[in-house]
């Protein structure tokens, strides 16, 4: 076994591990507290939470108990869209940090670009790392011409996009135009929720490495420079998931990934909240 940690430099010279435990839908108090000790215990040391997941509580009840020095974790959260705006957004903060129970985060991000508000809720943001209360500024689910309006009033461009990014929607676009910019992508639902686990090209290109369907998408993530964070709360899952370390897939293999693609979601389209 061979658990993977590595991590990816942001743009402001912060290390970000490049493969955290995402707790979307963790809505068992008891099994969200369990499920991330699991993965701390594995050697996550990122965790990806949100307000509206409702589990920042727990969140914070596992890393106490986990004993792991806070330094040594990357704790992200992210603002509701009922949240936004730009003193909304530092109200939301100060609630998350608490419910959390730290005294900052490593990155908080816009959780969805709301019409009218998400430049402001980023201004908020930007003011929260020149207060030192985050280490990192991010959006999720920008597409280009979010981030460009974003750009037009930011001091400090977004540093991560957290974006629906799996071998059937690819994104390429939006992931040049982020290494553009140098905005590093997060790839959230990145095994698109359990659709692609028995794919006959990803089954077949885990044989020949003794590897999950599962374990081959993630490292198919990690081998293009993406950040990524699977969610389970199946403690062996957990596991398998981080055991991606003694093995690289070959250039064919990649490409053979990359045609997957179809520009099928299984979440929302940001546009799809009627931006811009």
């Amino acid at each position: 076994m061979s658990y993977f940690a590595g991590n990816i430099i942001l743009n402001n010279g912060i290390a970000m591990p490049q493969l955290g435990l995402g707790v979307y839908k963790m809505t068992n108090a008891e099994e969200t507290v369990i499920a991330i000790q699991t993965a701390l215990q594995y050697g996550y040391r990122a965790i990806d939470t949100a307000s509206i997941y409702e589990n920042e509580v727990e969140t914070g009840e596992a890393i106490r108990l986990s004993g792991i020095p806070r330094e040594e974790l990357f704790i992200t959260s992210k603002v509701w869209n009922a949240e936004q705006g730009y003193d909304e957004t530092l109200r939301a903060f100060e609630q998350s940090l608490k419910r959390i129970g730290v005294d900052y985060l490593d990155l908080y991000l816009t959780h969805w670009p709301v019409a009218d508000k998400y430049v402001d809720t980023y201004r908020a943001i930007e003011r929260l790392y020149e207060e030192k209360l985050i280490r990192a500024t991010g959006v999720s689910n920008h597409h280009i011409h979010h981030l460009e309006r974003v750009f037009e009033v930011a001091n400090v461009k977004p540093m991560v996009n957290q974006i629906e990014l799996h071998p059937k929607l690819t994104q390429e676009p939006l992931r040049r135009f982020c290494k553009d910019h140098d905005i590093t992508v997060t790839s959230w639902s990145p095994l698109a929720r359990g659709q692609l686990l028995n794919d006959p090209v990803l089954t077949q290109i885990g044989l020949s490495y003794g590897k999950t369907p599962a374990q081959v998408i993630i490292r198919w993530h990690l081998q293009h420079g993406l950040v990524v964070i699977p969610k389970s709360v199946t403690p062996e899952r957990i596991r398998l998931n981080i055991d991606v370390g003694d093995f690289q897939l070959t250039t064919a293999d990649m490409m053979k990934i990359d045609a997957l693609n179809r520009d099928e979601r299984t979440g929302t389209n940001p546009d799809s909240y009627d931006n811009e």
